[in-house]
């Protein structure tokens, strides 16, 4: 009777298999791939528009270095992402890519222009700091599994963050460029630490932020409908703004300065969600700032080159309006669609390389480029605010959003002041701009990024 019951009902050969998982690090990946390799293919075109147009033909060992080197370190990148960050956002390293080769094909266009060759070459040079900087980048996301760890080393990186501030004012390695004393020197090799320090910040910024929220937000007195703060909780954003007018009147550096506070500002309201530390936060830069105009002759230079850049007097005068105007004049030259890549005329433009590169961009894609571009920042800064809200831990969401609007405000600080919407600063265009203290830094937060949304993919969700 039992073998007339087990042949009658045969089990079906389908369902006793197991049954099939979704792999989703795999299809993050995959998409990841998909999209790297779209962005080294248009980062090849552009080095190839930028030879026929400057050029009429095709450099084929430029070609193979500009742009087959680049993807190649980011390939590598992807690779070692599958094993030690599969969950980790498939959108932040492709559009990293994009900018990163954008950029070296902007500089060897006014390589071209300026007879540059060999290692005189900005682009080489580019090439060469990108590699360290992915490099560092893949270093970082191995080492650090889990992105919780940085919060017991919060006084640490407080102290790294000061050390990196002190260092180009002390004599000897301090290096002063243009009039900004934010380098220092070693022989032939020079380097920016308050790129990195901006890091060191957003950690230790996070951190502290975290355990002394509830004292920063929870005590009060409304005004207007809405609570202010204490007056002995104000020493925070106090010494921070005192730190940031220090780099000011002994840097020169108002760009930095504006990042930094900036920076603390925003953390403090997403800690706090307290818009009171905003208005208290703009009061204190605006009057910094005023008080710096009347009193430092940089800072008056600054806003009178913004006020009334076509003044003649302003012109022509040293370290005055000309890089301004210039910038400008390209812009316009650009127009809507560009006058196409290889066939304009940036190098007209004081250090088109680094602090212009968004003139020279835009005088050579056009309006439509560089809206283009700026599409490409509004995407990686949305994944990095998506990344940091996802998150459960407060450390996470906070370090993310710092990270972030350092990207975020550092774009804001240098395209206004190309356009003239703000007075013009010495920062450079995370990505795009000659540099390897940014690229390094810049690639750093894409690593952390990386690292921060494989964590937040990876933990148990909460289910209510």
């Amino acid at each position: 009777m039992t073998d007339a019951l087990t042949s009658a009902t045969p089990v079906s050969t389908a369902d006793a298999r197991p049954p099939r998982r979704i792999r989703v690090p795999e299809k993050l990946r995959n998409l990841e791939i998909f999209l790297l390799l779209f962005a080294c293919i248009i980062n090849a075109g552009a080095v190839v528009m930028v030879q026929l147009g400057a050029l009429g033909s095709i450099d084929v060992a430029q070609l193979v270095l500009l742009g087959a080197g680049l993807s190649v370190l980011v390939i590598g990148m992807h690779i070692a992402l599958r094993f030690v960050a599969p969950n980790a956002d498939p959108f932040i390293l492709p559009i990293a890519t994009l900018l990163n080769g954008i950029g070296i094909a902007e500089i060897y266009r006014i390589d071209i222009e300026q007879g540059s060759t060999g290692w005189d070459m900005t682009a080489e040079r580019q090439v060469v700091w990108s590699a360290v900087a992915i490099i560092i980048a893949l270093v970082v996301i191995i080492a650090l599994r889990n992105h919780r760890v940085l919060q017991r080393y919060t006084y640490v990186f407080m102290v790294l963050s000061g050390i990196l501030l002190l260092l180009p004012i002390l004599p000897g390695i301090g290096r002063e460029i243009y009039g900004a004393r934010v380098w220092i020197g070693i022989g032939p090799f020079s380097f920016q630490p308050g790129e990195v320090a901006k890091i060191a910040l957003a950690i230790f910024f996070a951190g502290y932020l975290v355990s002394r929220r509830d004292s920063l937000s929870m005590v009060g007195r409304k005004v207007l409908g809405m609570r202010f703060p204490r007056a002995r909780d104000l020493g925070p954003i106090l010494v921070i703004w005192a730190a940031s007018m220090a780099v000011i009147i002994f840097q020169h550096d108002l760009g930095t300065a504006l990042l930094y506070f900036g920076l603390f500002v925003v953390m403090l309201y997403v800690a706090t969600a307290r818009i009171s530390w905003v208005i208290i936060g703009v009061v204190l830069f605006l009057a910094g700032a005023l008080v710096a105009s009347q009193v430092l002759t940089y800072v008056s230079d600054r806003f009178a080159n913004w006020l009334n850049p076509f003044d003649p007097v302003n012109y022509d005068a040293l370290g005055g309006s000309y890089q301004l105007v210039q910038g400008l004049f390209g812009l316009a030259n650009g127009g809507l669609i560009g006058t196409g890549l290889g066939q304009g005329s940036p190098d007209i433009t004081p250090l088109a390389q680094s602090d212009y590169i968004v003139a020279s961009l835009g005088e050579e894609l056009g309006m439509a480029g560089l809206f283009a571009i700026l599409c490409l920042y509004l995407l990686f800064i949305a994944r990095g605010l998506r990344i940091s809200f996802a998150g459960q831990d407060d450390f996470g969401r906070l370090l993310g959003v710092g990270l972030t609007f350092v990207v975020a405000l550092q774009c804001f600080i240098v395209i206004g002041g190309v356009t003239r919407v703000i007075p013009l600063t010495g920062l450079t265009t995370p990505f795009l701009a000659a540099g390897g203290s940014s690229l390094v830094a810049n690639w750093i937060i894409v690593s952390l990024l990386l690292r921060l949304s494989d964590t937040v993919r990876s933990q148990p969700r909460l289910v209510v």
